[in-house]
């Protein structure tokens, strides 16, 4: 199947009216909603790391306001329990029988709140849900449906008491990103209603879960060429072997990295993906899943410096690919 150009732009003009939804609430942030529902629509989850009160739950209940669908918020605690999440297995003595009753994981959109301050053995109940939709509760396999996705925050500076999510969750991750703080302008709409203490409250939704089902499988559909891929493969071999990574891109996240391009291109308009496309989405894509060596770290060198290098090293292809 072939993307036609009526095809990309309903799908350009659907996306764009999610991002004015999602604007409402989270204001100055454009750039950060279309990676957002770029997340969404590949399929994937989405990690926000900031600072308190950036506006990290507001993205998420705005997102979930957006798609006609539920939503759920789990509030991560040390004392938070793996049943707690995905549900649990109670005997009804009318029946004579069990029953499963489901955790809030059953939703639309799932908000793990502070996701690094629950037990590894919670974390892990994520693990096979967020790779393949599905809940094992005492033998017993649950399906949670589609459209399904987890945003899960953490705040990078309060680290007492929190557990650092290990290399196998954060794969799971299609995106990590964050918000920052708002522009002088985007600052001053908030303080002038600041009478509003949900900005979300007010947002209707624009598309159906249906919808977004479609919109998955028609960006599924967009075409890389032989020499993107070949680029991103270089890419990721760079990763493999540069001198200040000790853990580079996997397979997976080479996988995760198309579906994100084109999703990203097919919601510019275009029914192929570009270069340009690989660069843009190489920090959020790429930044969770790269680890740096001790002696790297001890330098000063962050993981956004070393992809930049990368990317700057890395030559894209110079023919026109469509």
């Amino acid at each position: 199947m072939t993307v036609t150009q009526e095809q990309a732009q309903w799908f350009t003009d659907t996306f764009g009216a999610m991002v004015a939804n999602v604007d409402k609430a989270v204001l100055g942030k454009e750039h950060v909603i279309r990676l957002a529902l770029t997340c969404m629509l590949s399929e994937g989850h989405l990690l926000l790391e900031d600072f308190p009160g950036t506006g990290k739950t507001q993205l998420a209940r705005a997102l979930s306001s957006t798609v006609q669908g539920s939503n759920s918020r789990i509030q991560f605690t040390p004392d938070l329990l793996p049943s707690d999440v995905t549900g649990v297995t109670i005997y009804d003595p009318n029946e004579k029988k069990f029953e499963f009753h489901k955790g809030p994981i059953f939703a639309t959109i799932v908000l793990a709140d502070e996701i690094n301050r629950a037990s590894p053995k919670t974390q892990s109940a994520l693990l096979e849900v967020m790779e393949e939709g599905k809940v094992t509760v005492d033998g017993v396999r649950h399906e949670v449906g589609e459209p399904f996705m987890v945003i899960a925050t953490q705040n990078p500076i309060e680290q007492a008491g929190t557990y650092r999510l290990p290399e196998a969750q954060l794969d799971r991750f299609l995106m990590k990103t964050s918000l920052g703080y708002p522009d002088h302008d985007a600052t001053v709409r908030v303080l002038r209603d600041a009478k509003t203490r949900d900005r979300t409250a007010a947002l209707s939704p624009v598309v159906t879960a249906s919808v977004i089902t479609d919109m998955a499988a028609l960006a599924d559909e967009v075409h890389v060429d032989d020499a993107i891929l070949d680029y991103l493969s270089r890419i990721a071999e760079e990763t493999r072997r540069h001198v200040s990574i000790r853990l580079g891109l996997s397979v997976r996240g080479c996988l995760a990295f198309i579906r994100c391009a084109k999703t990203w291109a097919i919601s510019q308009g275009r029914n192929h993906v570009i270069p340009d496309d690989i660069k843009l989405l190489a920090q959020p894509v790429l930044n969770h899943r790269l680890l740096i060596t001790p002696e790297a770290q001890f330098a000063g060198i962050t993981v956004d410096q070393v992809i930049g290098q990368i990317l700057g090293e890395v030559s894209p292809p110079t023919e026109r690919v469509a």
